[in-house]
């Protein structure tokens, strides 16, 4: 049963990327004028912040 809550789990990610996108958005902006970091790191810092946000919302929709 692991992979079939692994599968619902990463299919209710993507729609969870509306409700995650801002705190990655300010996660990024905020590294950005703290640590001076270039296009390609805050990209890279927006990106993996809303996936991670996101499966964590899923995962804690799913189970709870």
């Amino acid at each position: 049963m692991l992979g079939h809550d692994l599968v619902i789990i990463l299919a209710m990610t993507f729609p969870m990327f509306i409700f995650t996108i801002f705190a990655g958005i300010k996660l990024s902006d905020y590294l950005e004028k703290k640590y001076n970091i270039n296009e390609f790191q805050k990209r890279f810092v927006l990106l993996s912040a809303t996936f991670i946000s996101a499966l964590f919302l899923s995962t804690l929709l799913y189970y709870v």
